[in-house]
Order: structure tokens, then C-alpha cells, then sequence
């Protein structure tokens, strides 16, 4: 495993000055390289050592280890939030400071304005002490704007990066309990299930912590704006408190509907990412079947019942954030008609004092508060899904390693084992096993499909715990699976697996594991890249370059888990001579096999049937003993010989792309014997693709984006009246202030008359005023919910359009996609990416636009109370529009950066998942974890930026704000002549609102910049290149096929422009096909008849046919049962079985059979091929395979080399040719079984001879390819 980067930058952070740190000075170089070019990995700063992964999570997991511990001392549940809060409450609380004093400011800066605005009610304007009083407390005003700024910023950067500390903390110990977790845990859960906890649950903790201070903080300032609006205004500003009280249970209602919603939503997003990982994993095979559609509408079935748990929660949430912006108005509107009611008469000073007040804790109340108690529901459903998976079952400690003096003392020892994978089965999966194992000997295991071989392994590994008996194990193991893992990254990363390079030792292994010759013809030799699963090499590859890394480790015990199944008969000779018997022969092994030629070089065999130890010893004593393992050994009459038949030298590794991961070619690097077939071979250019880096665009995300976005969601017709409702909004928003406003100075006016000319009091026509502020009030109220309401609707409705849109597409793609794109890469994009628009991108949408027109807003009122303001806006404005321009050009690559580095950690958590088994057996878990925090570092590294860079631009924005208040406030008193004091305050009130609005919005603004290049994103792949479509105008006849020919006439193929040929001229009646042992999570019934087109007396008769209808009928439920995550508690040659029995169940005229009995005993293989003889008569049958016996009796035998066609004729005339290929590998089986295959080739020819004029329709062809 190759170092994940060079040496990144130091963090100029930690070095920073206070002022560099107050202000962010020291991203300043970072800005300038962005301006200049793009930014790339290299660039990121270190991540500081107190926000590590490593640091982090094991501080997390040491008080959530201790919180276990004391939990079951009190014989309770343990508490994930008792955790958190012990964990990170004192320093969350320090930050409290920053907020607390800032919403002081916030309230004070009202009296100010107050105070300021009496100047103007003043009759005398000019009076020099009162202007020099108006001028300090302009000064004031714009003094506490500065300090309200720095401190909201240095809370908000504080806060978030909490936030990022938790969600890295709670990922490393996600993914620390991923790699404990056993057999009973994996069977609750599933790869879709903890991507989206990675993904989407532990980003709660980011949001949560912006809003938590808010709920004490909120309160307080209530409580002390009330009291200074009591002595302002008396009595009339309780009306606000019945408005609050009344609005309080609603919130408290949404909170909990949310809570509720959100739930049912992770539950459908867990279901939609988990079929996603399935369809994904088993692409080949739904493309086979042409499964597209009924797959595409199951997902989709899932995906409409997941957006309408987000619609309605964007209902509830349009309606919370449609309430933030009209409750204000509400209260204002209420307090006024008190107020004005009860006889008191307006004045601009109170009047606005009272709208600065409510505008001060408006944030506070209506949307901060709001927001914690929304995103603390939501915290609490996330941790309570978390912390259930953390609670799951764990797999029992590993063995210790010996010390190198007690090498000789390695042993494994068994005694009476029972152990169960699932108590609910009544027999036990092992029971009465009972064997030792010393160095130097040889321990084979056979017995037929599902009899407990592999779980024999997984007891002694510690993933199966055992219910009785002793398992002693004494020594390092090794361990290659069944089913090859691989890593992406390069072929010696593979095998060296950690350990250092010693060249000597490494090049014995890989001749010992008949790599040296792969590694000759490969591009890049050893370092050539390996793709996500091993996707680019052969299934014989995959399996020797996990033997290497077995053996490259130098372990005490081996075990080897069926290593020779995909390999062809010289090869398995070779790896069984060289490697098992020669590299291996001083370690204690055991061997899985079904290929039972070697089972004369064992010291021991065990032999296992349904779960029991039915015979233990040599091949002699077992020979000799009557038991079953004679009845694996035995076939009918003239198959006896047969049966012990070496594997047919294989298939080349250029079929890797469209081949199965599990078994198909072998023969790709043969031992010396085989070099005289390949000598003059041209090397296999462009086999391994290298590892591709995910794309990232470049430069502004352009307004076709955008168009495509909301088109999504809507016709034009839909998006004008969108338009209209958001205008018609905020018109009547700022004509309700206005008419208080004119109110307030028409007032004033009344009283300067009546204290100039000494009349009578005089009244204003109170029903006219409040008939207009009542008539905007509601409006304002209404216009401001519909407008919410259908902008989500939108962006919700374009959610689900692209989310359809990518993932046909993706459906649709050709093949080639899937093996350059690991499966973490692409559910990065249905998990985050879909997360996006789905929640965040349409809050953060409809909150922009709305604070958008408020600032419009804010200016249009300024700029028509003192005009000469607009000659100093222009200036701000063009700094502004710099400074956007500026910012966005590092944010968008920044917020791409954190994208692209956020795929390896789903990536890597997809890889270790694979092969948890063999991390576990070569206890390489603190390794993995290692990568897994370097991963979430790197992440971590461009998210830091992203908070940063964003603090830095936000921090220059209250600066231009702050400009703007102290021009609008010494304007007005520049200009005092002719102003009136509504108009004063009404400037003055709103003009103070743009300190937080402000860079408020125009941070949203970047945020949807750069969360739109999520959309981005999903419309890559929703325009990805498509497929030839599944239906064209021209329709095949009713019963076609009726012969189920193939024919290749002079076919040359590639498997991507920028590649060789790999079929070169072809022209054969049958071609190679594919099949892969792929299930998916559900019934048995689901995955035999997906879409229920069969009757149960159908699915037990297939069942029946391959051999399975025994072991289902013993399963709990039988068809019912359900098959957890891809058919895992299935054995490999069970799930090789199931998916034959899906194929037979299809009745097609054309049967591809790719290594379908691989990893099932002869037995059982043999009794499949005369099924598929009965009952298949009338098809085409293609086999591919690797037992010669199996396959004999074929019409004609296909011989590639170079990807061209070398021989095709009947077996039997094959083998009169001499030179010929197929000739040369069937001497390569031994003088005896040779000649077991001339006499079974001979019998065929003259049965088909006799039978030539009543010969049926069925034709039979074998594929074999050379090692080119």
C-alpha cells in the first residue's frame, strides 16, 4: 500500500499572529496562487495536529470505551450523547463566550439608534452639543458593528470546526468498529448502511453545533430585549410574548415532525444506498439479463417513497423559514396596534428603537433557536442510529503472535468445535470437529457445497464464535478467502501488503505463485495500478496475487481457503508443488479444495458433510474406510477416473473486463513448461488500466447549470410565477416599514404644529393607518409562505429528476465505466451528492434569495432617503464585486477539492468491507485504520479550508458593511436638514441589519456556487455515454430465438478506444460470455425471481436441478429466508448454485456458463452437467471451465490465443492434432488422465457419428485461451 501523498505544507495557521488569526491574513498567499491557477491536493495546508483523525477518534473511543464499561456496571444502555458532551463540553461552552457577547452588543446597538434617531424628533437641529451627542453615538453605532463582526466570525469559525472534530471523531470509531465487527453484526447490516451513516449522519454534528449555543443564549437576550422595550414602549411589547408563546409550540411541533420524518428518511436513504451498492457490485449480471428496467424501477420505487418523507419534511421546513422572516412582522404589526390602541402616540425614536430590537433578536429567536431545536432532533436520530451500530456485536480478540524463538511451537489445535453462523438454525453450521494441525504437515479439507469448509476457517480466524469446544491456535496466521481481495493500487502494493520490499524474497514468491511471468508482460511490470476489486486482472491473477501476499507475510499457519480453483491444471500443479508443498512445506496448513488430485500429498484430510466431521485421516486410511469421502471420490460407471481430472489450463486474462471477479482465466503467467506455447506471443499492452483520478471541473459554475438545475423542477411557466411570488414578497415586506415609517413622521409633524401654534391636540385617522399596515401585514405574511413553499417544492421536484436521470444514465452506461470508477467513487454521488439537493442545496436556495432582496432592500430605502449615497455605493460595490470574484475563483476549487478528496474514504471503507476477513487474519486493522485517518485527513485538510477561506471573505464583507452604516450614519447627519425621523430610522434600522445579513448572504451565495458544483456532479453522470438502447425499431420475430446461434463475422474488439485488440478478426459460431456470483440483499425467492415471473413449483424445481433444493428446504424460512448483504451467509459454491438455478429458471435459448461449478465439489459438478445435458437439449450452451472432465463431451472447443482464433473442432479431432494447443494442454494432465480424456473424447465423436441424422439442436462449446 503506496504512501497516500508526498509531504504536505505546513499549516500557517499554527504560526499565525493574533491579529493573522483574528482577521485570517495568513490564507492571503493561498488566494493569490488560486487567482493565478487552479488549485490542486498539493496546495492544501497539514491538518493541525489537535484536528487529526487518529488523535481525535482515540480520544472519542477512550470515553466511549469507558462509557461501556460504566453502562454495564449500572446495568443500563450506554449513552453516545453522555459521551459527546463529556468529551467536547468544555471547550464547545469557551466558544459560548464570543456569541454571548455579541448578542450584548446586538442589544445595546438599538438604544444607540434610539438615541440617535431623538436627535432628529428634536426641534432644534442645530443646538451644538446635541450634534456633537448625535455624532458619538454614530460613532457608537459603527465601534459595535466592528465588534459584532469580529466576535460573530470568531464564534462561527470556532464553532464549525468543533463540528468537523466530532464528525472525524465519530467516522474513526464508525470505521474502527466496521473492522471488529462479526459475522451476527454484518448479517444486521450492510455497506449502503454505513456509507450513509459516513456520509450523511455524522454531518448532523456540523450543523448542530452552529445553533446549540442558541438555545441559552436566545432566552437571555429575550429577556433583556423585553425589559428595554417595557421601558421604551411599556406594556404594549408583551403583545410580542403571547406571539412568542404561541409560536413556540409549533416549533416544538416541527421539531418533533422532523424528527419523525428524518428517521423514516434515513431508513429509506440506508435502503436506496444499499441497492444502489448492490446493483453496482452485480452491474455485469443485471446487464446480462437486461435487468436494466426492473432494477431501475425498483430503485426508483425506493427513491419516490424517500422524496416524499424529504418533501414534507421541505414542507415543514419552507414553513419554519417562511415564519422567520413574517413573525417579525407579525409582532411588530401586533405591538404597534397595542401600542397605538391603548392612546399612546407614535414617535420614530420608540417606533424604531422597538423594530431594532425585534431585528436584534429576530435571528435569534426565529431562526437560530428554531434551527438548534430542528437540527438537535435530527442530531439525536443520527446518534442514536450511530450508536446502535457502534453497540453491535464484535469478533473475539486475535490470537497473539509467538516470538521468533517458539517459531517450532506453531500448532493448531480443535477440539469437539460447535459453532453457529445463525442460532436460529436448528443444526449448528460445524459441530463435532476435532483435529491438530503441527508444522510441517498438511491439513486438507473436502466435502461437498455447503458443508462448513469455509466456516471451519472463519472458526479458527475468530470471525465465527464458537459455541462449545476449543479452538487453540499457537502462531501468526495467514489466510487467502475464497473469493480474492484486492486493493486498488499497484500489483507489488498488493502483495507486499505493508511489509518492507526484500527483493530476493519477493521474486521467490512470485515464482513460487507463477506471477513472474504476468509480471514480464504486464505495462509496468509489478507497479501497474489495479482497479476497485481487482477489476482488470483475471480471476487466476486475483487469486495468485493474493496467495503471494499470503506467503510474502512469512506467517506461522496458513490458511488457504479453495487458492486453486481458478487456476488451470499446470499452474495448480505449480502453486501446489512450488508454493503449498515447497515455499510453505516447514508451516502447518490447511488446505479447502475441491481438487482432490492433490489430496495424496496431505498428511491429513477432514472430511466435512453438512456441517459434521464425518472421517479424519490419510488418503489411505480414508480410502479404506467406507465413509462418504469414497462417495466424493466415486462417480457412475467410467466417470470414477474421471472425476480426480486436473483443471483445464485456462482462459487469458484479457477477458478480465467482462468476466466474472470470482473464476474465470488462469493461465495468464504458466510455469516454465508452458513457455514453449507463448515464446513468440506479443505482450498484453494496456491490460492494467491505471488508477484514474476522479474529475473535478474547473471555473464558474455557468448559468446553463443553474437553467438545468431549475428546469429540472419546473416549466417556465412554474419558475415566472416563482418570480412573481419572491417580488411581491418583499415589496410588501418593505412597504410595511415604510408605511410605519411615514406613519411615525406624520405623527411628528402633528405634534411640531401643535407645539408651534399651541392648537388642540389633534388626530390622525387611526382606521386609515392601520387599515394599510394591516392590509401589508398580510400580505407580507402570505405572499411570504406560498413563496417558500413552492421554491421547494422546486428544488425538491429537481432533486428527484436528477437523482432519476443520473442513476438511468449510470444503468445505461457501457461496462468499461464501472471498471475505472471504484463503487465508493460513484456512491459518493447517490449518498452526498444527492444528499445535497435533497436538503441542504434548497434551504440554502430559498434562504439566499430571501436575504438577496432584503439587502435590495435595504439599499433601495438608503438610496431614497439620501440620494448622494449612491455616488459612495459605487465604490463599495465595485470592491465587492472583486472581492466575490476573488473569493469564488478558491472556494469553488477548494469545495471541488473537498468533494474529490471525499470519495477515497467511502472508497476505503467499500475496500476494507471486501476483505474484512483477510485485514483481520494478517491483523492489518491498525494499518487500515491508519489509511482510513490519512484519508479523513485529507479530507479534513480541504474542509478546514473551506471554513477558513469562507471566514476570510465573510470577515471583509462586514467591512464593507460596516463602511456602508458609518456613511449612512454620518450622512444622515451630514444631510439632517429636511430629514424626517421615520425616514432616519427606517435607514438606520435597516442599514444595521447588514452586518450579519449581509455577508449572510453573499456567503450563501457561495455556498450554493459551491454546492451546485454537486449538481454538477450528478448531471456528469446524468449525461454519461450511453449504451445501444434496449429496444429499436426493428423487432425480432415473436419466438426469436429459435435456434440460439451466435455468429461473429471477422469481429475485432477493444475494451475502450485508447486499447488494444483483444478479438482479432473473429469468426466462430459462439462467443465468450459472462456470469458472476452475484446476489442481492433479500429472499431467496427475490434472488432466484426477482420479479416474481415463476410459480414456487418452478423455483424448487431449478433449485432441484443445480443440487440446492436440499439446503434450502433446511433454511428457517426457505424461500423466504433472507439472504443478507451479497449473499453472505451463503458458502461461495451455494451462491455459485443459486445463480445457475437463476439462469436455468430463464429457459433462454442461449446458456452462458462461466466457471459455474468452480468452488463446488466434483460431485456435485458432475451432477450439474448431466442436468444441464437433460434438461438443455434445445439451447447453446457456452461453458467455461476449468475441469477437463466436465467439459469433454462438448459439440466443439474454441481455442484462442492473442485474441485471435487458433483451433475450433470437435474435441476428439483436436486431439489428433499433435501441435496443436488443445492437444498440448491435455498431456499436461498426466499419462493417465490423458488418456482417461482421448477414450471420453472418443466415445463422444462416435455417439455423435451414430447419431448424425438424428442429431438434436443442442451445440456445446468450450472456450479456452492461452496465457495471451
Amino acid at each position: 500500500m503506496e504512501p497516500l501523498r508526498g509531504e504536505a505544507k505546513d499549516n500557517p495557521a499554527a504560526s499565525a499572529n493574533l491579529f493573522s488569526r483574528t482577521f485570517f491574513c495568513w490564507l492571503n498567499p493561498l488566494f493569490r496562487t488560486a487567482y493565478k491557477r487552479r488549485l490542486e491536493e498539493d496546495d492544501m495546508y497539514r491538518v493541525l495536529p489537535e484536528d487529526a483523525s487518529q488523535r481525535l477518534g482515540d480520544e472519542l473511543q477512550w470515553y466511549w470505551n469507558e462509557e461501556v464499561r460504566k453502562a454495564a456496571t449500572d446495568l443500563r444502555p450506554p449513552e453516545l450523547t453522555r459521551v459527546l458532551l463529556q468529551c467536547y463540553w468544555r471547550s464547545y461552552l469557551v466558544i459560548g463566550i464570543y456569541i454571548f457577547i455579541a448578542e450584548i452588543i446586538k442589544v445595546i446597538q438599538p438604544v444607540l439608534l434610539a438615541k440617535l434617531i431623538e436627535y432628529f424628533e428634536r426641534h432644534n437641529l442645530v443646538d451644538s452639543a446635541a450634534v456633537h451627542e448625535a455624532y458619538g453615538f454614530a460613532a457608537a453605532i459603527c465601534l459595535s458593528t466592528v465588534g459584532l463582526a469580529t466576535l460573530n466570525h470568531l464564534y462561527f469559525y470556532n464553532v464549525q470546526r468543533v463540528g468537523m472534530k466530532i464528525r472525524v471523531a465519530m467516522c474513526h470509531i464508525i470505521y474502527r468498529k466496521a473492522l471488529c465487527l462479526n459475522s451476527r453484526a454484518l448479517a444486521k447490516t450492510t455497506t449502503g448502511q454505513i456509507v450513509n451513516l459516513l456520509s450523511n449522519d455524522v454531518n448532523k454534528f456540523d450543523e448542530v453545533t452552529m445553533f446549540l449555543h442558541f438555545l441559552w443564549v436566545a432566552p437571555l437576550q429575550a429577556a433583556a430585549v423585553t425589559l428595554l422595550l417595557i421601558c421604551a414602549i411599556g406594556p404594549s411589547c408583551l403583545a410580542r410574548m403571547v406571539v412568542f408563546f404561541l409560536l413556540l409550540p409549533i416549533q416544538i411541533m416541527f421539531g418533533r415532525l422532523f424528527s419523525r420524518l428524518r428517521a423514516g428518511t434515513a431508513v429509506l436513504t440506508d435502503d436506496r444506498i444499499r441497492t444502489m451498492n448492490e446493483v453496482i457490485s452485480g452491474i455485469r449480471v443485471i446487464k446480462m439479463y437486461g435487468w436494466e428496467e426492473p432494477f431501475g424501477a425498483l430503485v426508483d420505487d425506493i427513491r419516490r417513497l424517500e422524496i416524499s418523507k424529504i418533501m414534507k419534511s421541505s414542507y415543514l421546513r419552507s414553513l419554519n423559514m417562511a415564519s422567520f422572516f413574517v413573525a417579525n412582522k407579525i409582532i411588530i404589526f401586533i405591538t404597534v396596534c397595542v401600542y397605538v390602541l391603548t392612546g399612546n402616540r407614535l414617535s420614530a425614536s420608540r417606533v424604531f428603537m422597538a423594530v431594532s430590537l425585534y431585528g436584534a433578536v429576530r435571528l435569534t429567536i426565529t431562526l437560530f433557536f428554531p434551527l438548534a431545536m430542528e437540527k438537535i432532533s435530527e442530531t439525536l436520530i443520527s446518534i442514536r442510529r450511530i450508536k446502535n451500530f457502534l453497540l453491535l456485536d464484535e469478533v473475539a480478540p486475535h490470537h497473539l503472535g509467538l516470538p521468533m524463538t517458539e517459531k517450532t511451537d506453531c500448532i493448531v489445535e480443535i477440539q469437539d468445535l460447535i459453532c453457529y453462523w445463525d442460532q436460529i438454525l436448528e443444526a449448528p453450521t460445524l459441530q463435532n470437529v476435532s483435529f491438530t494441525v503441527r508444522p510441517e504437515q498438511l491439513l486438507a479439507v473436502i466435502g461437498p457445497v455447503g458443508a462448513g469448509k469455509s466456516s471451519l476457517l472463519s472458526a479458527i480466524l475468530g470471525d465465527l464464535s464458537q459455541e462449545s469446544g476449543v479452538v487453540k491456535v499457537k502462531g501468526e496466521l495467514s489466510y487467502t478467502s475464497q473469493e480474492p481481495w484486492i486493493v486498488p493500487g499497484t500489483i507489488r502494493s498488493n502483495i507486499l501488503f505493508g511489509k518492507e520490499l526484500n527483493p530476493q524474497k519477493y521474486n521467490r514468491v512470485l515464482r513460487a505463485c507463477a506471477l513472474k511471468r504476468d509480471m514480464d508482460l504486464l505495462p509496468g511490470g509489478d507497479l501497474a495500478m489495479v482497479g476497485d476489486k481487482g477489476a482488470n486482472l483475471s480471476g487466476g491473477q486475483k487469486a495468485r496475487v493474493s496467495l503471494a501476499r499470503a506467503v510474502y507475510q512469512d506467517a506461522d499457519i496458513y490458511l488457504l481457503d479453495d487458492p486453486l480453483s481458478a487456476v488451470d491444471a499446470e499452474v495448480g500443479r505449480h502453486l501446489f508443488e512450488e508454493c503449498i508443498c515447497g515455499l510453505l512445506k516447514k508451516k502447518p496448513r490447511i488446505l479447502v479444495t475441491h481438487q482432490l488430485q492433490y489430496l495424496k500429498a496431505a498428511d491429513q484430510i477432514v472430511v466435512l458433510k453438512e456441517g459434521q466431521m464425518v472421517a479424519l485421516g490419510t488418503f489411505n486410511e480414508l480410502q479404506g474406510s467406507g465413509l462418504d469421502f469414497t462417495s466424493l471420490l466415486e462417480e457412475k460407471e467410467v466417470q470414477e477416473e474421471r472425476l480426480c481430472a486436473t483443471p483445464v489450463p485456462g482462459i487469458v486474462s484479457r477477458f478480465h473486463h467482462t468476466l466474472s471477479n470470482s473464476s474465470l482465466s488462469s493461465v495468464s503467467s504458466p510455469s516454465s513448461s508452458l513457455h514453449s506455447l507463448i515464446e513468440q506471443a506479443e505482450p498484453l499492452a494496456g491490460v492494467v488500466q491505471p488508477a484514474e483520478v476522479e474529475s473535478r471541473s474547473e471555473g464558474n459554475v455557468g448559468l446553463r447549470m443553474y437553467m438545468k438545475y431549475f428546469k429540472a423542477g419546473a416549466n417556465f411557466l412554474v419558475l415566472f410565477i416563482l418570480f412573481f411570488l419572491n417580488a411581491i414578497a418583499h415589496i410588501t415586506f418593505v412597504l410595511q416599514d415604510w408605511w410605519l415609517a411615514c406613519w411615525a413622521s406624520e405623527q411628528k409633524h402633528i405634534n411640531v404644529t401643535e407645539h408651534l401654534n399651541g392648537s388642540f391636540p389633534q388626530q390622525l385617522d387611526l382606521d386609515l393607518y392601520l387599515g394599510v399596515y394591516a392590509g401589508l401585514t398580510a400580505a407580507s405574511v402570505l405572499f411570504g409562505f406560498l413563496r417558500s413553499l413552492v421554491f421547494f417544492n422546486v428544488l425538491v421536484s429537481s432533486a428527484q429528476t436528477l437523482h432519476t436521470s443520473m442513476f438511468n444514465a449510470v444503468l445505461r452506461t457501457p461496462i468499461r465505466f464501472f471498471t475505472i470508477n471504484p463503487i465508493g467513487r460513484i456512491l459518493n454521488r447517490f449518498s452526498k451528492d444527492i444528499g445535497y439537493l435533497d436538503s441542504l442545496l434548497p434551504w440554502t436556495f430559498v434562504d439566499f434569495i430571501q436575504v438577496f432582496l432584503q439587502v435590495v432592500g435595504v439599499v433601495a430605502v438608503a438610496a431614497l432617503v439620501i440620494p448622494w449615497i449612491l455616488i459612495l455605493l459605487f465604490p463599495l460595490l465595485t470592491v465587492f464585486l472583486f472581492l466575490r470574484r476573488y473569493f469564488l475563483q478558491t472556494s469553488r476549487d477548494i469545495k471541488r477539492l473537498e468533494a474529490t478528496t471525499r470519495s477515497p474514504v467511502f472508497s476505503h471503507l467499500s475496500v476494507s468491507l471486501q476483505g474484512l476477513s483477510t485485514i483481520r487474519a494478517f491483523r492489518v486493522q491498525q494499518r487500515f485504520q491508519h489509511m482510513f485517518d490519512e484519508y479523513q485527513d485529507r479530507h479534513s485538510e480541504a474542509w478546514f479550508l473551506f471554513l477558513t477561506t469562507s471566514r476570510w471573505f465573510a470577515v471583509r464583507l462586514d467591512g464593507i458593511c460596516s463602511v456602508f452604516i458609518t456613511i449612512a450614519a454620518f450622512g444622515c447627519l451630514y444631510f439632517r436638514d429636511g430629514l424626517q425621523p421615520g425616514a432616519v430610522g427606517l435607514t438606520l434600522s435597516y442599514a444595521v441589519t447588514l452586518t450579519d445579513m449581509f455577508q449572510w448572504g453573499v456567503r450563501q451565495s457561495a455556498e450554493i456556487e459551491n454546492m451546485m458544483t454537486s449538481v454538477e456532479r450528478v448531471v456528469e453522470y446524468a449525461e454519461l455515454e450511453k449504451e445501444a438502447p434496449l429496444e429499436t425499431d426493428r423487432q425480432p420475430p415473436h419466438d426469436w430465438p429459435n435456434t440460439g446461434s451466435i455468429i461473429f463475422d471477422r469481429v475485432n474488439f477493444s475494451y475502450s478506444a485508447r486499447e488494444p485488440l483483444v478479438l482479432k478478426n473473429l469468426s466462430v459460431v459462439i462467443t465468450p460470455g459472462e456470469k458472476d456470483p452475484v446476489l442481492f440483499t433479500g429472499t431467496m425467492r427475490k434472488n432466484l425471481d426477482p420479479f416474481r415471473q415463476h410459480t414456487d413449483e418452478d423455483l424448487w424445481n431449478a433449485l432441484q436441478e443445480v443440487q440446492m433444493k436440499a439446503a434450502v428446504e433446511e433454511l428457517p424460512n426457505k424461500l423466504e429466508t433472507v439472504l443478507t448483504e451479497a449473499g453472505s451467509n451463503l458458502s461461495m459454491g451455494q451462491r455459485q448454485l443459486v445463480c445457475l438455478a437463476r439462469a436455468v429458471l430463464q429457459k433462454n435459448r442461449i446458456l452462458i456458463i462461466d466457471e459455474a461449478t468452480a468452488n463446488v465439489d466434483p460431485r456435485t459438478d458432475s451432477l450439474i452437467q448431466q442436468t444441464i445435458q437433460d434438461k438443455f437439449q434445445e439451447c447453446t450452451v457456452l461453458t467455461i471451465a476449468h475441469r477437463l472432465n466436465t467439459i469433454i463431451d462438448c459439440d466443439r472447443i474454441l481455442v484462442l490465443d492473442a485474441g485471435s482464433v487458433q483451433e475450433y473442432d470437435e474435441p476428439y479431432v483436436l486431439l489428433q492434432n499433435r501441435r496443436g494447443l488443445f492437444y498440448q494442454m491435455v498431456q499436461q494432465t498426466g499419462e493417465a488422465e490423458a488418456a482417461s480424456l482421448l477414450r471420453a473424447a472418443k466415445q463422444v465423436h462416435a455417439n455423435k457419428t451414430r447419431a448424425t441424422d438424428a442429431r438434436c439442436a443442442k451445440d456445446i462449446c468450450v472456450i479456452f485461451e492461452t496465457s495471451l
